[in-house]
């Protein structure tokens, strides 16, 4: 690993920041790489509060969307809440629904079928619309580039409404609205909400408009808070209150979908993380193995009874997911294997018979095990369908906009996209993909980097900076949990590996005879020859607590080892 340590703020601006909000030098540095350098912005930053939320209505369109929807609803027209298979998608059209039944019952949901459909806005979800008289498509977490879609539905007197959060295209749908942060004529002040969280921007429109507050859709944040930490879409600005909040209410009082899968986890506070590995990867398994449809139904359901059996249908799915994931990803290793000679600074691999739902997770996997921008395909009826996934600092969209000619479509972000081409240009592509990446890519961002906010001596590490390190929480892109640096250290003679195949490693670690602090190593096993015999070391770690027989204790999560 690159081991890079963030720059360094100025003496005396740390000192000052020490001394107006009373907190150590060390906290103050922390705060200062944040970009928190007052006491205001320091208030915001640990006491997060709804009134920080931004007027909903500062968003292009916004008006123009909420005046439709109560056209719609005066009128008695049938809506259509449409959105993506995905956390982001799923959830959002969960929260829109929800949220509109309330007060008023012509409404429905539509989640197009992966296999079937595809991503986006699809043709055959607008006829479903047509088919069932309904005269208004809200679209969540997707259709800003759904320009032919939204002519096919104004063909059949069928509007649009819709709430994206992807970059738009030069050209955009002629839809009743377009609510998208990204739009370069949006003033909106946050650009970095996902699709879940323009959706809620849209109810809180809605409810201000009925001269609700902003207090009263706290219930709906716990969908919000699992679409922030599924999408990685940075921990910054209003996603940072949506998912503080957010958190709280899954803390406390989560709907009866939550409830129903968090039964069989025994975790006291559940944290940003808990989101993405407990419950986005059950909420994406619907989707992935059988239908997004059936995550939205638990999601809305008030029954706990009818919920625990949706939960234990999506369980299943869920294992069944994790097993071809295994599968599909040693395949993909083995293809890349084979070809090793090659020196590349891509990896394309292809399997036409790979299930469709999980090469975006096989992606993943790829890229942590080789690190260079990787493409997963498979095929999908006449063509073949790929996920792309990139290393930290590489703009795979910008260099699949670089391959366009090979491409049929694309979309996506800077590290995720999807993307179809026809199956005889796959060779082309490839190659394609390959010499665009070779020309742009920085080499050294090809191993990966490990970044670090500072060196600190262990005797710092205190109960009481644990205490404070904790409130810099939730914690994602833009405000990741403080990583540090402590330079020779040593094992007191306990080092040892543990877990299956001793992959982990478990040390007490002291610094020029300090108490010595308990450490853990996931998967650095292979390094405990390097600890062994009291040899001096560099460490890079962050700080948890660990309980145990009821004790709480100080350790710390080891990233690195030197």
């Amino acid at each position: 690993m690159r081991w890079t340590v963030r720059p360094i703020p100025l003496v005396e601006d740390i000192q000052q920041l020490s001394q107006i909000l009373k907190v150590e030098p060390l906290v103050a540095h922390l705060l200062l790489q944040r970009g928190i350098s007052s006491y205001d912005e320091a208030k915001h930053f640990f006491r997060p509060q709804l009134t920080d939320l931004h007027d909903p209505y500062l968003m292009r369109d916004m008006n123009a969307a909420v005046e439709r929807i109560e056209q719609a609803i005066t009128r008695k027209e049938n809506i259509l809440i449409y959105g993506d298979y995905d956390v982001d998608g799923t959830t959002a059209v969960a929260l829109v629904y929800t949220y509109l039944l309330h007060q008023y019952p012509n409404v429905a949901t539509y989640i197009p079928d992966r296999y079937g459909e595809g991503y986006g806005i699809s043709l055959q979800g607008i006829d479903f619309a047509d088919d069932n008289d309904i005269s208004l498509i809200i679209a969540l977490d997707c259709g800003i580039k759904a320009i032919d879609q939204v002519a096919y539905a104004k063909a059949k007197n069928i509007d649009f409404i819709i709430c994206d959060h992807h970059r738009p295209g030069p050209d955009l749908p002629d839809a009743a609205a377009i609510l998208d942060p990204k739009q370069e004529d949006c003033g909106y002040p946050y650009k970095e909400l996902c699709g879940c969280g323009v959706g809620f921007k849209l109810i809180q429109a809605l409810a201000e408009r009925k001269g609700q507050s902003v207090e009263t859709l706290v219930p709906y944040l716990d969908l919000v808070a699992t679409a922030i930490a599924a999408d990685i879409v940075p921990m910054t600005g209003e996603n940072r209150v949506l998912a503080y909040y957010g958190l709280k209410v899954v803390n406390s009082d989560p709907r009866v979908g939550f409830q129903a899968i968090l039964q069989q986890v025994k975790k006291k506070e559940l944290t940003v993380t808990d989101l993405v590995f407990i419950i986005a990867p059950r909420i994406n398994a619907a989707g992935r193995m059988q239908h997004g449809k059936h995550a939205v139904h638990l999601l809305v359901e008030t029954n706990f009874e009818k919920a625990q059996h949706l939960a234990g249908e999506i369980e299943q799915f869920n294992i069944t997911r994790k097993g071809l994931d295994h599968e599909i990803t040693e395949e993909a290793l083995q293809q890349i294997r084979e070809n090793e000679e090659e020196e590349r600074y891509t990896s394309v691999v292809y399997g036409k018979d790979w299930h469709k739902g999980v090469i975006g997770i096989v992606a993943s996997r790829l890229t942590e095990t080789y690190y260079r921008p990787t493409l997963v395909f498979t095929k999908s009826g006449d063509k073949l369908a790929a996920s792309a996934r990139s290393v930290k600092g590489f703009d795979v969209y910008e260099a699949l906009e670089g391959c366009a000619t090979c491409i049929e479509q694309f979309g996506g972000h800077k590290y995720a996209a999807g993307l179809t081409l026809l199956e005889e240009q796959y060779e082309n592509f490839k190659h394609q993909f390959e010499r665009v990446v070779a020309d742009t890519i920085d080499p050294k961002l090809l191993t990966p980097e490990l970044g670090i906010d500072m060196e600190i001596t262990l005797d710092q590490i205190t109960p009481k900076l644990m205490r404070i390190l904790k409130q810099f929480a939730p914690f994602g892109p833009g405000n990741m949990k403080p990583v540090f640096l402590a330079k020779r250290v040593q094992d007191i003679g306990y080092a040892r590996g543990v877990g299956e195949q001793e992959a982990h490693l478990k040390l007490t670690l002291s610094q020029n005879g300090t108490t010595p602090i308990g450490a853990i190593g996931f998967n650095l096993g292979e390094k405990l020859e390097l600890v062994k015999n009291s040899t001096e070391v560099d460490i890079v770690f962050s700080l948890e607590e660990n309980e145990w027989n009821g004790t709480i204790s100080l350790q710390l999560k080891l990233r690195d080892i030197r």
